[in-house]
């Protein structure tokens, strides 16, 4: 009796429920792969090419314009945006839905979690930046770029948000897009700015979309057992 209501619970799930799993799994190995190789590079102190690349590429593009704008961009990725901006993201979430607790708690979870993270890393790797400025937080150690965990996370929840809320598909997708433009726009702005090799960077947005997707499977997971 027991197997056969297990079967007919799972009958129930959508299938886009089993694709989304799927993705989200992929997405979660995937990313932490990539940090893994690059984290490996950087503890032998490897030299990549993609780095090499990438600053000669800012340096063929930069002008007194585009200085003026990525300074403007990497703002959004600071930690005091990010707690500021959190706070109002909280404040949406207590109104805007109906159970809020587990929502706040691994929103929550999210943002410290990967701040911790993200610190304990940049202490373990100790790697040294392009340059020094502190102007736009370029101080400290360089790997991962915390400019691009943070927004990954933050940003990433706020899209989780969007695809789950009952606004209309055109729009939704016109949102996450800007969202997810936003994210790889201040991660570029690192590099742009000097503070950051492209390593610190990808080695970023990888761990920030690791410890994103755990969050949201977790979350998903608790909201599934108190419907039920």
């Amino acid at each position: 009796m027991q197997r056969r209501l297990i079967i007919f619970n799972l009958s129930n799930i959508p299938i886009k429920t089993y694709v989304y799993i799927v993705l989200a799994l992929l997405a979660l190995v995937g990313a932490s792969f990539l940090f893994a190789e690059l984290a490996e590079g950087v503890l032998e102190e490897e030299k990549f090419m993609i780095d090499r690349h990438g600053a000669a590429f800012i340096d063929s593009i930069e002008t007194p314009w585009l200085n003026e704008r990525m300074a403007w961009i990497t703002e959004l990725g600071s930690v005091t945006w990010l707690v500021i901006a959190s706070i109002f993201v909280c404040v949406f979430i207590w109104f805007a839905y109906d159970r809020k607790r587990w929502r706040l708690f691994y929103f929550a979870v999210a943002m410290i979690g990967i701040s911790v993270l993200t610190k304990l890393l940049k202490v373990t790797f100790e790697r040294k930046r392009p340059d020094l400025l502190e102007e736009f937080d370029g101080t400290g150690f360089s790997f991962p770029s915390g400019h691009s965990t943070g927004p990954m996370v933050f940003y990433g929840f706020l899209v989780y948000l969007v695809a789950k809320s009952e606004l209309k598909k055109w729009l939704k997708w016109t949102l996450c897009g800007l969202l997810s433009f936003l994210i790889l726009l201040i991660g570029m702005s690192r590099v742009y700015l000097s503070v950051h090799y492209v390593t610190d960077v990808l080695a970023g947005f990888a761990l920030g979309l690791t410890w994103l997707v755990i969050c949201i499977l977790i979350l998903e997971y608790t909201l599934w057992r108190k419907k039920k």
